[in-house]
């Protein structure tokens, strides 16, 4: 598994592509991105009732560490798709059952950082803001123990997700489609992202900040969380081509 040479127009062409599968399956792709929505919705309500709203920051950065251990869902839409059949929800379900064991483990390793990282935010959080009361007014006004405890956690977090950006950048897909076990697949994953850095970093970057922002704006969910989806299947397929 060696990977190919690629420039910021394939990351161009991956996003194009990504918008493609998204408009071909958009019914199918905005339910199952409306369920994050939702969880997202009710993770912030819970937040501002306990006051506690500049953790939801930190939560939003957490869904960029747990978004590999999803895709399998929308691989499988995409796969269907290219098939020239209609995907449905059976498909989605089928995407995770089929996945093999090594997809399991990057989840569950995915889940284990994810824990990590609200784990010390909310250490964090608890020295530096619990105070006070702090709702989501509170947040956009921008206290300055607010904004040292966003700057300290978005470091830490930085840290946690490069770790596991080149863990998974490429992994996932590779034992989606039965092309490599997990070790091969992590070790082809972390080759390519320091193999072609500047390009894997501005990559890496835009999934990152993307996620960050519809994890915050809600809405935007419905349509980044599927399109980005696909444009990472698009741009590992442009990384690793197909046999």
């Amino acid at each position: 598994l060696r990977p190919a040479r690629v420039g910021v127009r394939d990351i161009a062409a991956a996003l194009r592509e990504g918008h493609a599968t998204f408009r071909a399956t958009i019914a199918l792709s905005m339910t199952c991105a409306a369920f994050f929505a939702l969880v997202g919705a009710a993770l912030f309500l819970t937040l501002e009732r306990l006051s506690i709203a500049p953790l939801s920051v930190s939560a939003a950065g957490g869904f960029v560490l747990i978004g590999p251990a999803i895709l399998a869902g929308f691989f499988a839409i995409a796969d269907r798709h290219d098939g020239g059949s209609r995907p449905t929800l059976a498909d989605v379900s089928r995407g995770f059952r089929n996945m093999p064991r090594g997809g399991w483990v990057v989840s569950f390793v995915c889940a284990l950082l994810l824990l990590i990282w609200l784990t010390d935010a909310g250490t964090l959080y608890g020295f530096m803001v619990a105070h006070a009361p702090r709702g989501f007014r509170e947040l956009l006004r921008g206290d300055s123990d607010v904004i040292n405890f966003l700057g300290f956690s978005a470091l830490m977090g930085a840290g946690l997700a490069f770790i596991l950006y080149c863990v998974t950048a490429f992994s996932i897909p590779l034992i989606h489609d039965h092309r490599a076990n997990l070790v091969s697949a992590v070790v082809a994953s972390v080759r390519a992202v320091f193999g072609r850095f500047p390009v894997m970093i501005c990559w890496g970057l835009l999934i990152a900040g993307v996620m960050l922002l519809s994890a915050w704006l809600l809405p935007l969910l419905l349509y980044s969380l599927p399109t980005m989806a696909y444009a990472s299947r698009a741009f590992y397929r442009r990384v690793f081509p197909p046999d």
